[in-house]
């Protein structure tokens, strides 16, 4: 199972999801262009010390994320997705992509995937931070294969 970030804007939910992707040990993918710079004091301060533990990958572009991205369904994470969190099945070889904080993904990615999967919220409440939902899903995947 991999994480994969569209175009982050925060770099602190990078820095969130590089600990994920240390304590979980599992790869982050993070598709540019980006809302910062990679040196960014605050994704480094976000991190800490996990990002040798850390397997991340930077890609170019949504093409560049495609064509590198590896075996598996692409399954995207959105406050539009037609499964709910509690009834999807996961798979082993899924990324979980999220979209940018401030627009999500366009449609030729919504397009791109195998999956569209939402965590269920109060209706009145808007969405959850990006890197809470990465924990979410991820954590919800690893334990429906059984890690």
């Amino acid at each position: 199972m991999r994480l994969a970030l569209f175009q982050p804007d925060i770099p602190q939910n990078v820095g969130a999801c590089i600990r994920l992707s240390a304590c979980f040990g599992i790869e982050l993918h993070v598709i540019e262009p980006v809302g910062f710079t990679f040196d960014d004091r605050a994704m480094k301060r976000a991190a800490l010390d996990y990002g040798p533990l850390g397997h991340m990958t930077r890609h170019g572009s949504w093409e560049a994320f495609q064509q590198n991205r590896g075996p598996g369904r692409l399954v995207l994470f959105t406050t539009k997705g037609a499964t709910s969190l509690s009834g999807f099945d996961f798979q082993p070889d899924d990324t979980l992509l999220f979209g940018r904080e401030t627009a999500g993904v366009p449609d030729e990615v919504h397009a791109a995937c195998d999956a569209r999967v939402f965590i269920p919220i109060r209706p009145e409440a808007r969405s959850l931070n990006l890197s809470v939902s990465a924990g979410i899903g991820l954590w919800a995947g690893l334990q429906a294969i059984g890690v």
